[in-house]
């Protein structure tokens, strides 16, 4: 059996999930373990995370149980053995040989492993960019709790369904923080954003964009013209999910480094669409223009200084 720990926000929590996906598709014996997102996890956390998955309708998953989760990772003196040394040769930054941790982009060896416990976030495309039909068709959005709203949504869908439509995600907020800034921040530049909107400019004067952030206040300085943006403002708390949804119905699609856009962009099944991220995720994470092509096939890479590489 393997065990997968879900663990994070939505967006790490759907990567965890399309990994899950992937794993069953190779005949494996999967189950989550969503003791993450106990209280006695939580109580310690700076931003506490619920469990969101189920926010989709029906979604199917299996979830292993304390017994199971125990009995797969507890170890005997010859594993702990065997653990620290493949700690030494960089295998794992787990001592457990029963414990996966993810240490780089991509690790090609995971859908080789059993009786294993994994752990991370999966970002990398190539770890589903075969199954992401599948995954369109799974995760099914719910509708919004308010029946205007719910309302408002559609005929926007039908909207961006009919236009030259772009999204255009921005992550500010906590990736402005003291904590998070060093890593996360001047990825999503200014220039990143200018360069994005002007490839797709370029192609259709007509295009609309249509702005997903929770800094409202900023959007309405930087992207006041109506005729030209429509900030999208009223999906909020668990109704955010509706983001995602208005996303993927968009022709194009503007990333942020953030998880949450990328599955905006994965769920798009329109057969013209042109999916847009930046080239680095994190500023202390090495981003080959070579390596990530062959990682995000298909995706158009912008780096922080405005160049699509």
């Amino acid at each position: 059996m393997i065990i997968l720990q879900i663990s994070g926000g939505l967006g790490n929590q759907m990567q965890q999930y399309a990994l899950y996906r992937k794993l069953l598709k190779c005949g494996k014996e999967v189950k989550l373990d969503l003791s993450w997102f106990g209280p006695e996890v939580q109580k310690n956390m700076l931003a506490p995370r619920e469990f969101e998955l189920p926010l989709f309708k029906g979604l199917p998953y299996d979830e292993c149980t304390k017994e199971e989760k125990n009995a797969l990772i507890r170890q005997n003196l010859f594993q702990m053995i065997i653990g620290k040394m493949t700690k030494k040769l960089g295998r794992s930054a787990s001592s457990n040989p029963k414990v996966f941790v993810e240490t780089k982009m991509f690790h090609e060896e995971i859908f080789d492993l059993d009786d294993v416990y994994i752990t991370g976030y999966f970002a990398c495309q190539n770890y589903y960019d075969d199954v992401m039909g599948e995954l369109q068709e799974l995760f099914v959005f719910p509708s919004h709790s308010i029946p205007e709203l719910d309302q408002r949504n559609s005929v926007l869908a039908a909207r961006m369904d009919k236009e030259n439509s772009v999204s255009v995600h921005i992550r500010r907020g906590d990736y402005l923080s003291p904590e998070n800034v060093e890593i996360l921040g001047n990825i999503a530049s200014d220039k990143y954003y200018e360069s994005a909107m002007n490839y797709f400019l370029k192609k259709a004067p007509d295009v609309h964009f249509y702005i997903f952030t929770s800094d409202h206040e900023y959007a309405r300085e930087h992207y006041s013209d109506e005729s030209r943006y429509t900030i999208i403002d009223w999906n909020t708390g668990k109704n955010s999910l509706q983001d995602l949804m208005l996303m993927s119905h968009c022709k194009g699609n503007i990333c942020a480094n953030s998880t949450f856009s990328f599955w905006g962009a994965r769920l798009n099944k329109r057969p013209d669409r042109e999916l847009v991220r930046t080239l680095k995720m994190r500023n202390n994470q090495e981003a080959q223009p070579e390596i990530m092509h062959e990682y995000w096939k298909n995706w158009i890479l912008i780096d922080e200084n405005g160049v699509i590489v």
